[in-house]
């Protein structure tokens, strides 16, 4: 499908359905959302973006390879994992802390690296399906 028009929005809405997927992934693990929901949504993105400007215009935009996206979230949410071990509680227990940026107390936690690094695997995964998926339907 090449039509102009979807070729002149396919940025833009790539762009805001990043943006919302980023919303998705920050509103948080107790909420509707997460780092799967995140990731499938920008996948969703980088796909539509592959099918109107073409798979290595959507390569360019991701500018790391899909497959080291995915091995970094991988390697991301086990690291999330492992924190906990080291204050002798169980693997994946959720660990709070508070840090002060700008003076204000900002919340961080082991569950958003979680969150994330699944983020970052699924996005990495299903774009790499997508977009070998896309060049095999293009000769």
């Amino acid at each position: 499908m090449s039509t102009l028009i979807f070729r002149t929005t396919a940025p833009y809405l790539t762009s805001l359905m990043i943006l919302f997927s980023l919303f998705v992934l920050l509103r948080g693990h107790n909420d509707p959302g997460g780092g799967f929901i995140g990731g499938l949504i920008a996948a969703s993105a980088f796909a539509i973006y592959g099918i109107a400007c073409g798979v290595p215009a959507a390569r360019r935009a991701l500018y790391f390879h899909p497959m080291a996206i995915s091995g970094f979230g991988l390697l991301l949410a086990g690291l999330s994992g492992v924190v906990s071990l080291f204050l002798e509680v169980p693997f994946l227990t959720g660990i709070w802390t508070s840090i002060n940026v700008l003076g204000i107390s900002v919340d961080i936690s082991t569950v958003l690296g979680f969150d994330t690094g699944v983020y970052l695997v699924v996005v990495g995964s299903i774009t790499s399906i997508a977009l070998a998926l896309e060049e095999r339907g293009h000769p």
